[in-house]
């Protein structure tokens, strides 16, 4: 995964629905404020941070340490493992989760400050190499 380089405004400024391009907004700002980082375009995702991973199977790449995706049905959080947010999780509200994915279909509806801790306690878990089997390297 790279960084495309381009405008994160303008990127969200053609997010649809109106509600997904609100929440779109309102994580850039709990992102940065969480992270400290500017947000960068990834594709399709907005990232703060960026790290390089590698596997023991020898499979490695580039990701943002935080991001999180503005989709059609809801919006994606990328997250380190969702399953170790557990109780956090329970306190948050409406959501769905993959392994390493939150997937909020409006973020007015959940709990703010309970996905601030969610987001931030993923960000420090990669900035001190907790991240299980993948070695993390802080790259930018």
């Amino acid at each position: 995964m790279q960084k495309t380089g381009g405008s994160v405004a303008a990127f969200i400024a053609g997010v649809t629905p109106e509600k997904r391009r609100r929440d779109a907004e309102t994580l850039v700002a709990l992102m940065s404020e969480v992270t400290g980082r500017d947000p960068e375009l990834w594709g399709t995702m907005i990232g703060f941070g960026s790290c390089h991973y590698r596997y023991p199977t020898g499979t490695e790449g580039d990701m943002p340490i935080a991001a999180f995706a503005p989709r059609k049905t809801s919006t994606t959080i990328y997250l380190l493992r969702a399953d170790e947010h557990g109780a956090r999780l329970a306190q948050l509200g409406p959501h769905t989760t993959g392994v390493s994915c939150l997937y909020i279909k409006d973020l007015e509806a959940v709990d703010g400050d309970v996905l601030r801790d969610i987001v931030a306690e993923d960000y420090r878990r990669v900035l001190a190499g907790e991240t299980g089997a993948a070695e993390i390297t802080v790259t930018g």
